[in-house]
C-alpha cells in the first residue's frame, strides 16, 4: 500500500458515468466500507503499524475495489473526492487502542457518507433519490458499530432443533449449538425478532470483518471475547481448524491482547 499520494488513487476511482443511480452509488459505498472494515478487523495489526505518529499527516482511504490504504492526502485543492480525516496517526499512541480505533472509525463513517452524497450531488440526485440512497446506507451497520460492538442489528442466537447440544459456558446458554459450538451450519442468523431499523424485517447477521450478511452455506465462527461472528474465510479459520479451538479470539481481540501485554 503505497504512501505516495492517495489523491492519485482517488482520481482513478472517480466513477464518471458509471454511478448514475442510488443503487450504483450504494454499491460503491459498500465496496469502500468492506475494504475499510478489513483495516479495523482482519488487517488491524497492519493498519496500526502503518499509522506511525512519527510520519506525516496520514489518511485512511477505502477504495472501490474493496481494499484500503493509509496514505498522504491529495495534493490538489480541492481534491476530486472529499478527503478523510487528516492526521489519524498522531493520536494513536496517546489513546487506548480501542478508543483510537473507535475515533478513527467514526471519522471514517463520516467520510463514507460524504463520498456517497458527493456522488449524489455530482449526478443530480433529487430528494427521492437522496432519500433512497440514505435508506440503503442506513440499512447496514456503520464501521463504528462494528468496531465498538454496539450494532443494534447483531443477531440473536438460538438453539438448533436437531443435533446434540453442548453448552460451552453456563453464562452463555444461548450458545448451545451442535456438538461443536462453531458448526459450519450455525443457526443464529435470521431470528424471528424484528430489527430496530424498520420494525418489520428479520434481523440479519453481519460478519465482523467484511460486513456481509449470513448465508446458509457459509461457515461462521464466533469470538469468545467480543462475541462477534465472522465468516471463517474472512478470519482464515476452517471448520476442521475450529474443531480444535477451545477459545477463539478474533484478529481484533488478539491484537488488543498482544499490545496490552507488550
Amino acid at each position: 500500500m503505497d504512501n505516495g499520494g492517495g489523491g492519485g488513487i482517488m482520481r482513478a476511482a472517480e466513477p464518471g458515468a458509471v454511478h448514475r443511480t442510488p443503487e450504483d452509488v450504494f454499491h460503491d459505498f459498500r465496496a469502500r466500507q468492506k475494504g475499510l472494515l478489513k483495516a479495523f478487523t482482519t488487517d488491524v495489526d497492519k493498519f496500526y503499524l502503518m499509522c506511525d505518529p512519527e510520519k506525516e499527516n496520514l489518511c485512511l482511504y477505502g477504495l472501490p475495489n474493496g481494499s484500503w490504504e493509509v496514505n498522504l492526502p491529495a495534493e490538489e485543492v480541492p481534491p476530486e473526492l472529499p478527503e478523510p480525516a487528516l492526521g489519524i496517526n498522531f493520536a494513536r499512541d496517546g489513546m487506548d487502542d480501542k478508543d483510537w480505533l473507535s475515533l478513527v472509525a467514526a471519522h471514517t463513517d463520516s467520510w463514507l457518507l460524504s463520498v456517497a452524497f458527493y456522488f449524489g450531488a455530482r449526478f443530480g440526485f433529487d430528494q427521492d433519490s437522496r432519500k433512497q440512497l440514505f435508506t440503503m446506507i442506513n440499512s447496514v451497520p456503520t464501521i463504528f458499530e462494528v468496531v465498538t460492538g454496539t450494532d443494534k442489528r447483531q443477531p440473536k442466537e438460538k438453539t438448533p432443533k436437531t443435533g446434540s447440544k453442548n453448552n460451552k459456558s453456563a453464562s452463555k446458554p444461548a450458545r448451545q449449538l451442535e456438538s461443536n459450538p462453531r458448526s459450519s451450519k450455525v443457526p443464529f442468523p435470521g431470528d424471528t425478532e424484528e430489527s430496530d431499523w424498520d420494525g418489520e424485517r428479520e434481523q440479519e447477521a453481519q460478519c465482523g470483518a467484511c460486513g456481509e450478511n449470513y448465508g446458509q452455506d457459509d461457515f461462521w465462527i464466533c469470538c469468545d471475547l467480543c462475541e462477534k461472528w465472522f465468516h471463517g474465510k474472512c478470519v482464515k479459520v476452517t471448520p476442521a481448524k475450529a474443531e480444535h479451538i477451545k477459545q477463539y479470539k478474533c484478529p481484533n481481540c488478539s491484537s488488543s491482547s498482544k499490545r496490552g501485554r507488550a
